[in-house]
């Protein structure tokens, strides 16, 4: 039996969403779509939710609504997806790439030392479920007054201190590809802000810079969300919550299981709930125990092996080398891990990296 990385839990609740919104007749920002942006607005404690076609999408639309231009610095952690850094450069801006701390988040220390008369934004990543230290966060953000948009595609459910991601600064983006913690069975992101200027530029650039039918006011592209995967996305907003429990669940189990082996086991800040997108360890022998599981029929990831600052798309930057970055990604590995795992399944990674050290 082999064991997955992720695995979306299917059932026929969700499969009957789908039907009833293909029998609706009504597939582009329709009902499903309206509903589904209300119950994550409301769920999140946001004004607004704008849904997109994914969170590529909604770091992009935040960041021209924030009036950024060209010669203007965004910092943002180089450990991240690099599609975080993909939106700063579409949007014509300059990503200043910042190392991360013990929690594989943003290093807010590093951060302020790169602030610079251009630098107007900040964009944290809340990576692997684990929040970024938002206190910090805002503070560097006050005393630059730079606005503050939170990458929470890894993150949906997450707290500090009880206050939901995405909720901290002037917007949030989130991701909804079938790995993360909510899905939609397929490509899909949202953006949440309580700017109703934001919210209303957003819904322009989604649908062609469209102010009604046939005026087109700016340009914008097509971006537009479907009531089908919407339809999907509302059952799993439901369970949100239950399927973070069942993470963090799992997350202990292999905590516990994997206490005084040679890893470095992830770490949840005092005041933030990790919400386990990923469960990532670390190790200098990482190549040699990935390869080892998978003969054990024990898929598992990296998340991620070449920085952000060290990819051929931004080498014209000339970005400087980052001590933490640079050496964790030679080291992180990612178990199993999913709202849709057992404990069983947990259970025998364990005991695959068990005998693992044991050998």
């Amino acid at each position: 039996m082999t064991i997955p990385l992720s695995r979306p839990p299917v059932d026929d609740e969700v499969k009957a969403a789908v039907i009833a919104a293909v029998e609706s007749g009504q597939y582009i920002l329709g009902p499903e779509c309206k509903a589904f942006e209300q119950e994550f607005a409301a769920y999140n404690g946001a004004k607004h939710a704008v849904l997109t076609t994914n969170a590529t999408a909604a770091l992009w639309m935040v960041i021209k609504a924030f009036g950024a231009k060209a010669g203007d610095e965004v910092l943002v952690p180089s450990h991240t997806a690099f599609p975080t850094v993909e939106a700063i450069c579409f949007a014509g801006v300059t990503p200043v790439f910042v190392d991360i701390d013990e929690t594989y988040t943003v290093d807010v220390k590093d951060a302020a030392a790169k602030v610079t008369p251009r630098t107007v934004g900040f964009i944290p990543v809340h990576l692997y479920g684990h929040p970024a230290n938002l206190p910090a966060v805002q503070e560097l953000c006050a005393k630059h007054k730079l606005w503050l948009l939170e990458d929470c595609a890894q993150a949906h459910g997450s707290t500090w201190q009880g206050k939901k991601v995405g909720s901290f600064g002037r917007a949030g983006a989130f991701s909804f590809y079938p790995s993360k913690n909510l899905t939609v069975m397929g490509d899909g992101g949202l953006l949440v802000t309580d700017d109703d200027e934001v919210a209303a530029r957003c819904r322009r650039l989604r649908d062609h810079g469209r102010q009604s039918k046939d005026i087109h006011v700016e340009i914008g592209f097509n971006l537009r969300f479907n009531d089908i995967q919407a339809a999907v996305g509302r059952v799993f907003l439901r369970r949100l919550d239950a399927m973070n429990d069942h993470r963090r669940k799992l997350a202990a189990r292999y905590t516990a299981g994997l206490a005084g082996l040679p890893l470095v086991l992830p770490a949840e800040t005092r005041g933030a709930r990790h919400v386990y997108h990923l469960y990532v360890v670390r190790t200098p022998q990482r190549d040699q125990l990935a390869a080892f599981l998978k003969d054990k029929g024990v898929a598992t990831g990296i998340h991620y092996p070449v920085a952000c600052h060290r990819q051929p798309a931004v080498e014209h930057l000339k970005p400087p080398p980052l001590e933490h970055t640079d050496r964790i990604v030679k080291e992180i590995l990612t178990l199993p891990i999913s709202a849709g795992h057992t404990e069983a399944e947990i259970d025998e990674v364990v005991a695959g990296v068990k005998a693992f050290f044991r050998k």
